[in-house]
């Protein structure tokens, strides 16, 4: 049996994945991170508390607050700034959750960590993660760890679907098991991002004009950060038909619109890009899945180096919808274990 430290984040899934752990023997210590502070938080380590005492294992709280605001808050801001549409969870995962979890699995002497994420990870002569075969996969948030990092990483619910951890829950009398998700990210109160970039960052509604394809003005917007790529809804305008966010331009401050074909794309360049299965050195990977969105299907297609220009460039089988700049783009092979993936520029 190993020691292993489980990542306590309050919620159902992390504390049935201590549980389990701890049915099969393991040494288990919680561990939970401070990040920021709003009432919600507070709620949720008291709920983490409440699972440590009922399972009888240690909690250490750790705070990391300002490593959280400047790898996550900071970046949430500066990427929405520059008319891109960030996933915090991405940057979390990797330069915080992850780190913090190493951190305390080195300081206790344990050999593991484990979360409460519905994925797998598996060894092929390389690490990687495994998508899960239920609508829970969240192998997508977990693209950019390292080798280092998944070779002393855990999933224990990759088997289980979410009803079924709901009833483990109840079985093991957690105080949590009827819980429900969370759908928001956690540091925006009431899922009000343009909101918080205004009180917090100072980052000022700037109205600007929606331009067609071709440059011509349709009308007003109320500022780049109330819009992503693809978005349809509360975009103020009447033009008598179905129209879609295509582009978003920070230095001129325009919105361009478009017809829904028009948001489809063929392919797409990523920066930073992490090698999971496939080794960094092989110039062209064949994907049956990239994703590029945490609830997209997926459709098949490639991706290799841009010689000329340097990077990776993506290529998809059929033109896939609204791929958003500072969303990711993971690539899955044959037996949905995650190739590689990045950020799409």
């Amino acid at each position: 049996m190993s020691r292993i430290v489980v990542g306590l984040s309050g919620g159902v899934d992390s504390a049935v994945a201590a549980w389990l752990l701890k049915k099969e023997g393991h040494e288990v210590i919680g561990c939970r991170m401070r990040t920021f502070d709003t009432e919600e938080s507070v709620i949720e380590e008291e709920s983490a508390k409440a699972v440590a005492e009922h399972l009888q294992i240690p909690l250490i709280i750790k705070d990391y607050r300002e490593e959280f605001k400047k790898c996550v808050i900071d970046y949430f801001a500066e990427e929405y700034a520059a008319g891109r549409t960030p996933n915090p969870c991405l940057i979390c995962n990797r330069k915080v959750k992850w780190q913090s979890l190493l951190t305390c699995m080195n300081d206790e002497g344990a050999e593991y960590v484990a979360t409460g994420h519905y994925a797998a990870v598996e060894y092929e002569g390389r690490w990687c993660v495994r998508r899960v075969g239920n609508a829970k996969d969240q192998s997508y948030a977990l693209f950019n760890l390292t080798q280092e990092e998944l070779s002393h990483t855990v999933f224990p619910l990759s088997k289980f679907t979410k009803d079924e951890i709901r009833l483990m829950a109840e079985e093991a009398g957690l105080s949590n098991s009827k819980k429900p998700d969370s759908m928001e990210i956690c540091f925006i109160p009431e899922n009000d991002y343009a909101g918080f970039l205004r009180d917090r960052f100072n980052i000022a509604d700037c109205p600007g004009n929606y331009v067609d394809v071709n440059g011509n003005v349709l009308g007003r917007h109320e500022g780049i950060i109330h819009y992503t790529v693809g978005q349809r809804k509360g975009l103020g305008i009447a033009l008598g038909k179905r129209i879609f966010v295509k582009e978003i331009r920070p230095l001129t401050n325009e919105v361009v619109l478009a017809d829904d074909e028009d948001v489809f794309t063929g392919s797409l360049r990523l920066r930073d890009v992490n090698f999971q299965l496939a080794p960094e050195e092989k110039e062209e990977i064949t994907a049956r899945l990239i994703k590029v969105r945490y609830a997209d299907h997926g459709m098949p297609g490639r991706m290799y180096r841009d010689e000329k220009n340097g990077g990776y460039i993506v290529e998809f089988e059929k033109p896939v919808r609204a791929a958003a700049p500072g969303q990711a783009a993971v690539l899955y092979d044959e037996e949905d274990r995650i190739l590689c993936g990045g950020f799409i520029e």
